[in-house]
């Protein structure tokens, strides 16, 4: 694996934070590669280097979490809902300020919503259980657009009210529910 240098991780880090601290004031398509650029304390030619435009810099900011979530489903598949939800739950705390523009800014990118739900829903695809015949008349299709719709519909409530709960007590009761439902 090739190590990226400390001062491009650290300026490309910088970046990001300031495209999602402009979406918390302002809607995305408002938003200048200037105003990127001074937020990041960085030239604008410099954004350039690292990104094609505004758009690619979220794109990629978007890759970025939905990759780091997608090597939590390589282990967590082999845990109990209520055990395997709890990274899950701590990752979106401690990415609170992406997650909580990304999904209860008016201004953010659809798109968000819907690369986040298909990205649950390729992951619970694997855990429908057939064993029990207690699924036996509901299709994947269904039972994969409910389940998913209906994690991505918690996460925006609770991030959206200020994570009311502990990231565990939301594993738990949110593995309690998909573990009904699929």
């Amino acid at each position: 694996m090739v190590k990226v240098d400390r001062r491009i991780a650290k300026t490309q880090e910088a970046l990001k934070k300031a495209v999602i601290e402009l979406m918390t004031e302002k809607n995305f398509d408002d938003i200048t590669i200037q105003e990127i650029a001074d937020r990041a304390d960085v030239n604008r030619g410099t954004i350039y280097l690292h990104y094609q435009d505004k758009f690619d810099l979220l794109d990629r900011l978007i890759e970025s979490h939905l990759n780091e979530m997608g090597e939590m489903d390589e282990w967590a598949c082999e845990l109990e809902w209520k055990d395997a939800l709890v990274p899950y739950f701590e990752y979106f705390e401690k990415n609170y300020l992406f997650f909580s523009t990304m999904l209860a800014s008016k201004g953010a990118p659809s798109s968000f919503r819907t690369r986040l739900l298909t990205s649950f829903m390729e992951g619970f695809k694997y855990e429908i259980d057939r064993d029990s015949g207690r699924n036996t008349n509901l299709t994947d299709d269904v039972m994969l657009q409910y389940a998913g719709t209906a994690y991505v519909g918690i996460i925006e409530w609770w991030i959206k009210n200020g994570m009311p709960h502990p990231p565990r007590v939301m594993a738990e009761q949110v593995g309690t529910l998909l573990g009904r439902s699929l």
